[in-house]
Formats: structure tokens, C-alpha cells, sequence
């Protein structure tokens, strides 16, 4: 798919793409059309009927199976979070570690995973950190420092501050032999590539909506193998239970749990957003994940030969196995974000550099665009 047959139609359902050269979905992505029309579906139907929520909850189920078959995983095993950050929580808390347990994690990954881990300081739990060093962690990275008391590894399958795209299903087989929770952070990935919890030998994943599943802040997603009925929620609900009470008056000895993710859930969904996650989905398999991944990998190849003949390094992997849609180019960022913006580009500031990011709305003539726009200021001085 690098030419992108379906480009234009999709493109056409992203109009800032008109506005602005947009170069961000590792930050957010822009909303589509037909995800906006989604959201005022239901608020049409909110002020309508004034909220038929046994309907929306019917909405809900069929979307969570629909999440279920695009992670390969099974309907039961999908519950509904916030963000990513909460469903690194509610699997952080789920495992009973005991004082002297530890966990393995990469340092520098995102912070949201690292504090999820290193709250559990309290509880004795002693957190590793494993230098990446060149390159992309897989299960020779973490091998060396797993011991009898190591309980889990926890990492990004896309990094975002340079675009690691790490060998998780090789963690996978590393954690599976030795007795390990795997929980895997998927918001840089999910969407963009191919995501098969199953495959990949995934203990707990969690990732937010609003970058490559296309809807706006506020909705997330958490996989919890089934086989681990073990894992216990650090919260509880009336949504969590397995016989919620009909008269709605807590029962003190009936706090029998749901044996899916439910048992997670606390209550109330982010509804708006979960309609629009049905569109996006629509629109996602309008194009095929496995098409998305090949169109951001051409993009990037197209952009990492721009970047060699401007002689602009890049700071993460060159091969594409190792990467995915982020791009993070060897430039100051003081100096070229506010270039950038000027010049209508939309970017983010990364730790090592300026951080470019793809969507599958985005072109190769947006990279030309972008390589045109920094050889002009390479030229001359650039001032923030």
C-alpha cells in the first residue's frame, strides 16, 4: 500500500489536513468526519430521547466485541478504562505481589507506566530498570535480570520518544517460561499496527483512543487474559460483581466477582466516545490495519531518505521491523518546533529531538512537504 489507493477518501475525512500539514497522531490524532458525526449521533439522540441508555448499553457490548476481534482476543477478556494510565494502574495492583517481589521495566519508557509500577514501592515491591542501550528490547534484553522473585515485565510495543516498535511476542515466549506477567503498554501501536494479544503472549494490555483508534481523549481499553482469574481488582463496584444486588443495597457477604474484565469496570462508560470508537473502527477496517502499517512504514522510509540527503540524523531505529509511524529527527528542539509551526507544521518536542508522527491520512507528498520545509531552514538561521 505505499501508493495508498484509498488515500484521498480517507483524507478527505480529515480536514485539518487542508488547514495545516499535520505531522502529530503520536500525540493525538485530529478527529475525522466520520467519528464527529458518530458524537452527534448520540447527542442528537441524548436530546432527543433523553438518554435510552439500555440502548447504548446494547452499543456497548457490540463494541466491545468488535475491540475483542481486532486484538485477537476473546469479548470477555475487553474492559473499558479511561486512559492508558489507568489501566496500567488497575494491572500494576491486580498481581499480589508480595515485600521482595520485583518488576522489570525499560528505563526511559514512559513515565505513566514507570509510576504505575514504582507506587507498588510501598508494598516492598523493588523496581528494575533495564538500560535499552542500541536497538529494541526482546527477551535477551530482560533474561540476564529476571530471578525467582521477578512477577512481571512491563513495556511499551512502541515506544513514544523515539519510535521503538519492541519485540513483545519474543518477551512474550521469555515470560511464558518462566511463570511472568507480560503487560504491555499499546497506545503508540494499537491502530496503527497490527496488535494480536494471543500471539504475542500478552498477560494484561492497556491503551488509550485517542491516537491511533482515532476519537477524542477520555476512553480506554484493558486486555486481561481470561486464564488469569487471580488477578483482583484494587477497586470495587457494582459493575465488578457477579451478582450486582437487584435492589441496589450492598450485600457485605456476597462480594463474589465477575470472572470476565468486567470485574474491573467501576461503573459509568465514557459513552460518547465509545459510539465514536464504533465509527473509527468502521474506518480502520475501510483501510485494513495491515495496509495502515505498510502505508506509515513507506511514509517513513520516504522520510528517513529525505532526512539522509539533509543530512538530518534520526534518533530512533532505521529498520523497518524495529520501527512503526514515529520518527524523531536530530534537531534542536527550541530552535525548530517554533519553525515548524510557523511554517503550519504540526509537530511535538521530544527528549532527543523533533518528534514526526504519521497517520493514515497522511501522504508522501506531506513528507516532501515537511523535507522541503526543513532544507529552507537549514539554509538559513533558524530562530525560535
Amino acid at each position: 500500500m505505499s501508493d495508498f489507493h484509498s488515500c484521498t477518501t480517507v483524507r478527505q475525512d480529515f480536514p485539518v489536513s487542508a488547514r495545516m500539514l499535520y505531522l502529530d497522531t503520536a500525540h493525538q490524532s485530529p478527529l475525522a468526519t466520520s467519528v464527529r458525526r458518530a458524537l452527534e449521533a448520540f447527542y442528537q439522540e441524548a436530546n432527543d430521547n433523553g438518554g435510552p441508555k439500555p440502548v447504548w448499553l446494547e452499543r456497548v457490548e457490540r463494541v466491545r466485541a468488535r475491540v475483542a476481534g481486532f486484538l485477537g482476543a476473546q469479548t470477555r477478556e475487553i474492559a473499558f478504562t479511561k486512559n492508558t494510565s489507568e489501566g496500567l494502574n488497575i494491572a500494576a495492583n491486580a498481581i499480589d505481589f508480595a515485600p521482595g517481589d520485583n518488576v522489570l521495566l525499560i528505563e526511559g519508557d514512559h513515565p505513566n507506566n514507570a509510576y504505575a509500577w514504582l507506587n507498588l514501592k510501598r508494598r516492598g515491591v523493588e523496581v528494575r530498570f533495564i538500560k535499552l542501550g542500541r536497538g529494541v528490547a526482546d527477551a535477551a534484553l530482560f533474561a540476564p535480570h529476571v530471578d525467582a522473585r521477578t512477577r512481571a515485565i512491563s513495556l511499551s510495543h512502541v515506544t513514544f520518544h523515539a519510535g521503538h516498535r519492541h519485540d513483545v511476542a519474543d518477551v512474550g515466549r521469555l515470560c511464558r517460561q518462566r511463570g511472568i506477567y507480560l503487560v504491555v503498554d499499546a497506545m503508540q501501536s494499537v491502530g496503527v499496527l497490527p496488535v494480536d494479544v494471543k500471539a504475542m503472549g500478552v498477560s494484561m494490555l492497556a491503551a488509550g483512543c485517542h491516537k491511533g483508534l482515532l476519537v477524542p481523549q477520555g476512553l480506554g481499553l484493558l486486555y486481561v487474559d481470561a486464564a488469569l482469574t487471580q488477578l483482583q481488582p484494587v477497586y470495587l463496584a457494582t459493575a465488578g460483581l457477579a451478582r450486582p444486588p437487584a435492589d441496589l443495597i450492598a450485600d457485605p457477604d456476597d462480594l463474589a466477582l465477575r470472572e470476565d474484565a468486567g470485574r474491573f469496570e467501576i461503573g459509568n462508560y465514557n459513552l460518547p466516545d465509545i459510539h465514536a470508537l464504533d465509527a473509527a473502527l468502521d474506518l480502520i477496517a475501510s483501510v485494513g490495519i495491515a495496509n495502515i502499517e505498510r502505508h506509515v512504514l513507506a511514509l517513513g522510509d520516504r522520510l528517513i531518505e529525505r532526512l539522509d540527503a539533509l543530512g538530518v540524523g534520526l534518533v530512533g531505529p532505521r529498520e523497518r521491523a524495529r520501527r512503526a509511524h514515529i520518527y524523531v529527527l536530530d534537531l534542536p528542539v527550541e530552535k525548530w518546533v517554533a519553525y515548524l509551526a510557523k511554517q503550519g507544521v504540526r509537530v511535538s518536542p521530544e527528549r532527543d529531538g523533533v518528534r514526526v508522527s504519521f497517520g493514515l491520512f497522511n501522504t508522501p507528498d506531506d513528507v516532501d512537504r515537511v523535507a522541503g520545509i526543513i532544507a529552507a531552514g537549514l539554509q538559513e538561521p533558524v530562530s525560535a
